[in-house]
């Protein structure tokens, strides 16, 4: 598994665009300034797997953002094929329970000792940062509040063996004193302050969310839709730094393999 290191290794850049070229120029460009490239289902529907090996082969993180939501033998299935790829994150909802994370996890692990590969990190998506509480308990049907229905779910997925989790800037700190241990947080819904919300309704600024506790960060139509990507890159790095001079510390954790966290209560 490996954890943000520098700042650069922080930050994840959405390849949300159309087509492989743009893609493919953009981490042509890119690269050396951003951690790991995420590829979404846009991308992989449109390319499928072979969009994931043109990345790592151009020496590209990838981060495989699929959410994978299914029956606990399918997403094992799906677990070891990503470790197979190469990626170095990728991603389960925690709504498909307890035992289909435990499959995801145990699989992805099983499959890279057996291959002698890096262990990817492995996340729980918890609620979409384009959802609130409103939503969340009318559409759903979930009568916790969305704060406590994110720290449950990272409980049972920290039960689950996962890593760590994927939610909102602004469950963060909740989440950061009630998980004990090792707990990886990435943080979609990051808005430099020059940028639009868009479709993001829990929002912060990426030197806001570092500070907050996460450990990675996702930026992607900031920057995709920016005049000068890099430039956009480099704003974004900079608060990342700030935030690290003025007193949180790069978390220096790179391993090939990590030990199942120890279950504990939901």
């Amino acid at each position: 598994m490996v954890i943000a290191v520098t700042p650069k290794d922080r930050l994840a850049l959405a390849l949300d665009v159309d087509n492989d070229r743009e893609a493919l120029g953009i981490v042509a460009e890119l690269k050396d300034s951003v951690g790991v490239f995420k590829v979404g289902h846009q991308l992989f529907t449109a390319y499928g797997p072979d969009i994931v090996r043109r990345i790592t082969g151009m020496g590209g993180r990838v981060f495989l953002d699929l959410k994978y939501h299914d029956i606990p033998n399918t997403v094992a299935k799906a677990a070891a094929e990503a470790v197979k790829l190469g990626v170095s994150i990728f991603n389960v909802h925690s709504l498909g329970g307890l035992d289909m994370m435990k499959a995801a996890a145990e699989s992805a692990r099983e499959t890279a000792e057996k291959l002698n590969l890096p262990v990817p990190t492995v996340l729980a998506v918890t609620i979409l940062t384009s959802m609130d509480e409103k939503s969340m308990r009318k559409e759903l049907k979930i009568t916790r509040t969305l704060q406590r229905e994110v720290v449950h779910l990272a409980r049972l997925a920290q039960r689950a063996g996962m890593h760590g989790v994927v939610a909102s800037p602004q469950e963060i700190k909740t989440l950061r004193r009630a998980v004990r241990g090792a707990f990886v947080i990435l943080t979609p819904g990051v808005r430099p302050a020059w940028a639009d919300k868009d479709d993001q309704k829990r929002v912060m600024t990426p030197g806001e969310a570092i500070k907050a506790g996460a450990d990675f960060i996702v930026a992607g139509r900031p920057v995709l839709k920016a005049n000068d990507r890099k430039a956009a890159v480099e704003k974004i790095l900079e608060e990342i730094i700030t935030v690290n001079d003025k007193g949180r510390k790069p978390e220096i954790r790179d391993r090939r393999s990590v030990e199942t966290p120890k279950e504990s209560g939901a």
